[in-house]
C-alpha cells in the first residue's frame, strides 16, 4: 500500500466516490489492454529490500524514523514497524550482468543504511523474521507513526469486531490474541519483480503459482517466532493472520484471507482478475483523487489507477500482479511476496535469479500448465513448502518427488536455459545458481536458525540464546558468507551485559500454576512430585490471585483437614510481583527486602512467568 494519504471508507460520500473511481479505473485499464498500450519490450526486473534494525543488544530498535530522516534517500521507505526499513531497487533490463549490477546496487544502499544505522548503535540485520520479537516489541507504541498504517490498523479492526487470533503450530506452538496487525511486522520480505506480456497473463500467473513450493522450500529463512520452532518459512502462516479481516464469528464476511494463494487457476484477462479481486475483497481505504481515469487517457496521460492500486495494494498474494508506470507507458508485474530477507544478499540474488530464470525457462510441456497440473497439488506444494522447507516432498508431473531431487534435475536446468535466453551473461548465472546448487546440496537459512537455537539452548536461556542467535547471524552476513558455508554459534558472539538483564531474560515461562478452588491436597501432591517451591493460583477470570510457598505449606501434608479444603485457604494473597521490564538487580532488592524466594512476573493480572532466587 504506497498511498501515504489514506483514510478510511466509512462515509456514504467517500463510499460513492471510491466506488466511481475506481470503476473508471477498471474501464481505463481495460481501454489501455484493447488498445494494445501495456510496455511488453525489454523485460525488466526489479526488487525490494525490507530489513530490521536492532539496538546494542540484538533486540528492535524503536530508531527507524530517525535513520530514515538521516539516509536522506528516496531508494528508502518506511515500514509498518519503528524497527523495519525497506529498499526500493530501480528496475533493470533482464539481460547481461543485471543481476549482479542489482546485487552492488543493493550493497551499496545497505551500507548507506548501515552507517547511519551505526551512528544510533544500531545494526542492520536481514532475516525473516527478527528470532529476538517479542511481545513488547509488538505494541501500538512500535507501529510507525504514519496515518496510512494507523487506518489500515483501524478499518481491519473495524470489519472483524474482535481481536487478532494467532495460531500456529509447527515442533511447537503460538496461540495469541491481538489488538492490532503489528505481528504483519515481523515478517521482513526481499520481494522480487519481473514484467510480463499481459496478453500471456493467464498462463504466466498460473506458472508462477505451480513453481512457488518448490521455490520457496530452499529459500526458506524464518523457523523462530518468539523462541518457538513453527514453520521452515513461518512468515506464510503468519502473514496471512496478522492482517486477517476473518474473525471466526463473521466467518461468512470474506470467505477467503486477504493474505492467500488463491483458490484456483486463473482463467481470462488482467481486469478479470481485477474485478475478481473487487467482488471478493471488500475495499477498505480511499484518498484524494484529482480526475477520473479515462478524462486522463483522453488527455494522453495514463492513469496511476489510483483507486485500483489502492484496493490492490490491501490484497497480498503471494503472487501478486501490480500495475505500473513509467514514462507515460503502463505495464504490468508479477510481484514474488513469498521470498524471505536474508540471510545475505547473496543468497537474496540468488533466490532472485532462480525464480526468474525458472519463470523464464518454462518448458512447452508446461504452457498451459492449468490443464496438467490440478491446483490443489499447487498449492499444496506451496503450504508443504513453508511448513517443511527442504523436507518437503512435491507433486509434480504427476510424480511424487523430494526437494533436493526436482530442484536439481528440472529446476535449475530449467533456471540456466531461462536466463540465457533473455541474454543473461554465463558468468552472473553460474555464479548465483551455483550459490542455489551449495545450498541444495547442504542447508537453507531455516535449517541453520533451527540447528544454531538448539545448539545455543543447551548451554543459555531462551532470551539469551536467541540473541547471541542474531549477533551470529550479524557476524556470518557482514562476512558474506553464503549460508550454505555457515558454521553454527560458538556461544561468545555476544556477551550478556549484566547490568542490563530484566526479569524476562530469567524467568521460567513453564511454571506449574492451580485454580484457587483446586483441591489442596492435589496441588501439595504436585508440588511434592515435581520439586516445586513456588505455585502461583489463578482465579476464575485466570487472574493472579495467590502463591503458594512449599515453606509455608509442606507440614499441611500431614494434616488431613487441610488437605481436604481447596487451596485457597493455604494461598498467600498478599503479593509482590514484578513485569517482565523490570531490572533484574532490582527484582533481585524485592526478595531480599520482602524476605521472599520467589516473585510472580504478570502482565496486568495476568500471570506471565515466575521467577525465584535460584534464577539468579
Amino acid at each position: 500500500m504506497g498511498e501515504l494519504n489514506v483514510k478510511k471508507l466509512t462515509k456514504n460520500e467517500d463510499k460513492a466516490g471510491y466506488i466511481e473511481q475506481l470503476l473508471t479505473d477498471i474501464e481505463a485499464l481495460e481501454y489501455m489492454l484493447e488498445n494494445d498500450m501495456f510496455t511488453k519490450d525489454p523485460v525488466k526486473i526489479g526488487a525490494e529490500q525490507e530489513f530490521c534494525l536492532t539496538d546494542a543488544e540484538w533486540n528492535p530498535s524503536d530508531k527507524a524514523e530517525v535513520i530514515l530522516k538521516e539516509i536522506n534517500d528516496p531508494h528508502f521507505t518506511s515500514e509498518l514497524t519503528r524497527y523495519n526499513l525497506e529498499i526500493n531497487l530501480d528496475p533493470l533490463v533482464l539481460n547481461g550482468n543485471c543481476f549482479s549490477e542489482l546485487h552492488g546496487k543493493l550493497n551499496t544502499l545497505l551500507n548507506l543504511a548501515k552507517e547511519k544505522a551505526q551512528n544510533h548503535d544500531n545494526k542492520v540485520l536481514l532475516t525473516g523474521i527478527l528470532p529476538t520479537v517479542d511481545t513488547p516489541y509488538l505494541e501500538l507504541d512500535y507501529m510507525t507513526p504514519l496515518k496510512r498504517y494507523k487506518v489500515l490498523n483501524e478499518a481491519i479492526n473495524d470489519i472483524r469486531k474482535d481481536e487478532i487470533e494467532l495460531h500456529i503450530k509447527g515442533v511447537d506452538e503460538v496461540n495469541l490474541h491481538h489488538n492490532s496487525i503489528l505481528y504483519e511486522g515481523c515478517n521482513t520480505s526481499f520481494q522480487t519483480h519481473l514484467q510480463i506480456d499481459p496478453k500471456d497473463f493467464a498462463d504466466t500467473y498460473n506458472w508462477a503459482q505451480a513453481i512457488a513450493g518448490p521455490i520457496l522450500s530452499i529459500c526458506a529463512n524464518s523457523p523462530l517466532l518468539m523462541g518457538q520452532e513453527l514453520w521452515e518459512e513461518t512468515r506464510i502462516a503468519l502473514f496471512t493472520q496478522s492482517v486477517d479481516t476473518r474473525a471466526s464469528t463473521f466467518i461468512l464476511n470474506e470467505k477467503e484471507s486477504r493474505v492467500s494463494f488463491g483458490n484456483d487457476w486463473i482463467e481470462g484477462s488482467v481486469s478479470d482478475f481485477y474485478k475478481d479481486a473487487v467482488i471478493r475483497f471488500r475495499s477498505l481505504l480511499t484518498t484524494d483523487f484529482e480526475k477520473d481515469s479515462m478524462l486522463l487517457l483522453k488527455e494522453g496521460v495514463t492513469p496511476s489507477l489510483k483507486a485500483l492500486t489502492l484496493h490492490n495494494g490491501t490484497i497480498y498474494k503471494w503472487n501478486r500482479l501490480c500495475y505500473g508506470v513509467n514514462d507515460n507507458v503502463p505495464h504490468l508485474r508479477i510481484e514474488n511476496r513469498y521470498l524471505p530477507s536474508g540471510p545475505t544478499t547473496d543468497d537474496e540474488i540468488a533466490n532472485m535469479m532462480l525464480w526468474v530464470g525458472v519463470m523464464m525457462g518454462r518448458p512447452k510441456k508446461f504452457q498451459e500448465i492449468h490443464t496438467k497440473m490440478d491446483f490443489k497439488d499447487a498449492k499444496g506444494n506451496f503450504f508443504n513448502a513453508a511448513r517443511y522447507g527442504m523436507a518437503a516432498q512435491f507433486h509434480w508431473d504427476e510424480k511424487l518427488i523430494n526437494s533436493h531431487e526436482l530442484l536439481m534435475s528440472e529446476f535449475l536446468p530449467m533456471a540456466y536455459r531461462g536466463l540465457y535466453s533473455m541474454g543473461v551473461t554465463p558468468k552472473d548465472a553460474e555464479h548465483y545458481l551455483s550459490i542455489i546448487e551449495n545450498r541444495i546440496r547442504s542447508q537453507n537459512g531455516s535449517r541453520w536458525t533451527t540447528k544454531a537455537y538448539r545448539k545455543l539452548k543447551k548451554s543459555f536461556r531462551a532470551p539469551d540464546a536467541l540473541r547471541i542467535l542474531v549477533a551470529t547471524m550479524y557476524d556470518r552476513q557482514e562476512r558474506h558468507y553464503t549460508v550454505d558455508a555457515w558454521q553454527l554459534p560458538r556461544g561468545d558472539e555476544y556477551l550478556i551485559p549484566k547490568e542490563s538483564l530484566k526479569v524476562k531474560d530469567r524467568m521460567n515461562t513453564k511454571t506449574i500454576s492451580a485454580m484457587e478452588n483446586d483441591s489442596a491436597e492435589l496441588v501439595l501432591k504436585m508440588m511434592l512430585w515435581k520439586n516445586i517451591h513456588h505455585a502461583p493460583i489463578l482465579d476464575s477470570n485466570l487472574d493472579l490471585c495467590g502463591i503458594l510457598t512449599w515453606t509455608d505449606v509442606e507440614n499441611d501434608l500431614q494434616d488431613e483437614k487441610q488437605l481436604k479444603k481447596s487451596i485457597s485457604s493455604l494461598m498467600k494473597t498478599e503479593l509482590v510481583t514484578v513485569g517482565p521490564e523490570t531490572l533484574l538487580s532490582e527484582a533481585k532488592e524485592l526478595m531480599v527486602a520482602n524476605h521472599i524466594n520467589s516473585l510472580p512476573v504478570v502482565n496486568g493480572k495476568k500471570l506471565i512467568g515466575i521467577i525465584t532466587s535460584n534464577d539468579f
